[in-house]
């Protein structure tokens, strides 16, 4: 066996035997001795502590025998006075008992050298020269803090394995794994002290305590910030595989999500009454005083039923809808109107032709530098524009690749379907087409990439964008009204039916940035939503007229407001963070203004939480301790799992997936062959341009696209 000083590890060369009383066994002699300390000065043939070993190699004795030799001369030159590091002896003096203790001479010593080492590895602290015992007691002063370092070292080593373990919901048992435990050891690569892999008992245990104990601290600091702030609560509702109606319930806020509880309400999808009590219960254990909105995850079934008497039944808060679910609801319907369907299902055949071929996907590569034409997306209702525009942008690859003589050579080039793609490729019709699809569905694409990224709360923006993204699609029509009205009748049933609250148009009302601008509109929808915040949100009838008072001075920038009005100010700011700053002046309607300002517009969709572990809490039939051990893993893994997505908003956390589905119907053809309909093998290019059906038109009267 051979050492390195880079590479030094006591445990190398011993085994360890009982490890609470820290005793160990030599590999090389099996003698078994009391600490690594004695293990050290055993292996390096140090004389004073314990009996040589015999059978030691000579450059593992050379490598423990020179650290130690080298340690002690360090200490020595650091002891001026033999006595100082002695407990309970003051100013470096000796107690007058072990003065009159007689010290053992070398001319005492009997016997060979072994059984000197023998009787010194038993003598007492009183036998040995002061100096020897205050550097005996600095190495097993060393030797303890040491053993301390590595056990905090280990702990925190097994409490990291199991975050992990805890945060993806792996299976305990990977610990087990070989390939798991090379793959932790490997980590710190040759001659490095290994991982502590943790036992699946450990998992259970102390571990998993541990990280309950500080994700209820992590979950109290996020609590205490909600009487500021105010929150929102999200509900995250679906049926699993067994038809179980289950509801996950997270409350948000500016300092982060948290999982609360899952409740499987089955039993109660047609009681309304029902289902109001489970949601009082929740409200309570948040307090009525910090919830400033519901979200929902849906319009319809019993979630909808509910929040038709919500508002009713709770007078200081709103009922909201998700955005990204109502702006996803938007995007379903855009795609239906007939040009713009007829647009998406041409691009998807090429699409479906080039991925369902391995040679002409290969070949496409080679001009795509790798890339493919389908762009995965987290909701499923972008995919469609996300992909087009992503064919778009690789438009001349794919008619070069078309064009070229590499895919004249293959098979596919002279089958009718071949035939037909390539002259769905050369046709500009459908590019130009293809181009005013992305023009006019491009703003709410981005809405969602906003809405689901940004690690600012939406309220304070989401009624101003909407009116951007109407104008958007109007300026990409053209401003042709037979063009532009259709998709705004779209976007303003679901805004007006579902979306809308007042809560944001007060959010756009005490935004900044909006309403020190020139463009600023406070129409009648943006005054009702202001009163109705201010009566809803404030029970108190002298807050109400403190608020009503004190928004003459935000309207007419008095006092810090006219500071902060400036443009830098009000555009670099969070909406939220500018009040906080110029504020205080008005404190009722400061924090007012801070709590609708604070409120994402968002659902639990944005963080697409992996539901099996609550369908597994949610079935019964296990054992008291086996339940509340799945509570707590439950609790642990969510809340792992929102505090890491909430540290990633901003940072490129949007709507692109990694994965592509491979039974996608961009990339699987299940319709029948392209380009027939009622016999025709052409392609037909006419003011509807819809392919597979006929469907809603804009009525286009002027040229077609």
């Amino acid at each position: 066996m051979t050492s390195s000083e880079g590479s030094i590890n006591v445990y190398d060369h011993c085994r360890v035997v009982d490890r609470k009383k820290q005793r160990v066994q030599c590999n090389y002699c099996g003698k078994e001795m009391s600490g690594v300390t004695r293990l050290k000065f055993h292996l390096g043939g140090v004389r004073g502590e314990v009996i040589p070993c015999e059978e030691v190699p000579e450059d593992v004795k050379k490598l423990f025998g020179g650290k130690l030799h080298e340690r002690r001369g360090r200490l020595h030159n650091q002891v001026h006075d033999p006595f100082q590091h002695l407990p309970g002896k003051r100013n470096g003096c000796p107690d007058d008992n072990a003065a009159k203790k007689p010290r053992r001479q070398s001319s005492e010593s009997s016997g060979d050298e072994s059984e000197e080492y023998e009787d010194t590895d038993s003598m007492s602290e009183d036998d040995l020269e002061p100096a020897i015992v205050s550097s005996r007691r600095i190495d097993l002063q060393c030797s303890v803090i040491g053993d301390l370092k590595e056990e905090s070292l280990c702990k925190q080593n097994k409490r990291c394995i199991g975050k992990f373990i805890f945060e993806t919901g792996i299976d305990f048992k990977v610990v087990n794994s070989l390939s798991f435990q090379r793959m932790m050891n490997d980590i710190h690569g040759p001659g490095q002290a290994k991982y502590k892999i943790p036992s699946c008992q450990e998992l259970r245990g102390w571990i998993l305590k541990d990280e309950v104990k500080e994700m209820h601290e992590y979950v109290k600091k996020i609590r205490d910030s909600w009487a500021d702030t105010g929150c929102s609560i999200l509900l995250d509702g679906w049926i699993d595989e067994k038809g179980r109606s289950l509801v996950s319930f997270i409350v948000d806020c500016p300092q982060g999500p948290i999982y609360l509880h899952s409740s499987d309400v089955s039993a109660s999808v047609n009681d309304v009454n029902a289902l109001q009590l489970l949601l009082d219960r929740v409200i309570c254990d948040v307090g009525v005083e910090n919830v400033v909105q519901i979200i929902a995850f849906s319009t319809t079934g019993w979630v909808g039923a509910v929040g038709k008497q919500f508002m009713d039944r709770w007078k200081t808060m709103f009922w909201t809808v998700d955005a990204s679910h109502c702006i996803e609801l938007m995007l379903d319907k855009i795609a239906s109107v007939g040009e713009i369907r007829g647009t998406l299902e041409k691009a998807k055949t090429i699409s479906k032709f080039i991925h369902g071929h391995v040679t002409v996907l290969n070949l496409l590569r080679d001009y795509t530098d790798g890339h493919d034409l389908v762009k995965p997306t987290k909701i499923k209702s972008a995919m469609p524009f996300v992909t087009l525009e992503n064919i778009i942008s690789e438009k001349r690859n794919i008619k070069a690749m078309f064009a070229s003589s590499a895919w004249n050579n293959t098979t596919w080039s002279s089958t009718a379907e071949g035939k037909r793609v390539v002259e769905l490729v050369d046709n500009a019709l459908f590019w130009k087409r293809a181009g005013i699809v992305l023009k006019i569905t491009r703003p709410l694409v981005r809405v969602l990439c906003l809405v689901n990224g940004d690690d600012k709360p939406q309220t304070g923006y989401i009624y101003e964008t909407i009116d951007q993204v109407k104008e958007t699609i109007k300026e990409g029509c053209n401003s042709k009204r037979s063009q532009y009205m259709p998709l705004w009748k779209v976007i303003d049933e679901i805004w007006d039916g579902h979306l809308h609250s007042p809560l944001h148009a007060t959010g756009y009302f005490f935004n900044p940035s909006f309403f020190y601008s020139t463009d600023f509109e406070s129409d009648s929808e943006v005054a009702f939503g202001l009163l109705c915040c201010v009566v809803r949100m404030i029970q108190n009838q002298t807050i109400q007229d403190k608020i009503l008072q004190q928004l003459d001075a935000y309207r007419h920038c008095k006092g810090a407001f006219g500071e902060g009005s400036n443009t830098q100010q009000r555009t670099s700011l969070s909406p939220a963070m500018w009040w906080s700053r110029y504020g205080a002046q008005y404190p009722e309607l400061q924090r007012f203004a801070t709590r609708i300002l604070s409120q994402t517009c968002v659902g639990a969709s944005r963080y697409s939480l992996n539901r099996s572990l609550v369908e597994k809490l949610l079935t019964t039939g296990r054992d008291g301790i086996e339940q509340r051990l799945l509570s707590d893993l439950t609790f642990v893994h969510y809340n792992l799992q929102l505090q890491q997505q909430h540290s990633q908003l901003g940072e490129n956390y949007g709507i692109v997936a990694d994965e592509i589905d491979p039974t996608d119907e961009w990339i699987v053809d299940d319709t029948p062959e392209i380009g027939t309909r009622n016999g025709d093998s052409t392609w037909k290019e006419s003011g509807k341009g819809a392919v597979g059906g006929e469907g809603p038109s804009f009525q286009v009267k002027e040229e077609p696209w």
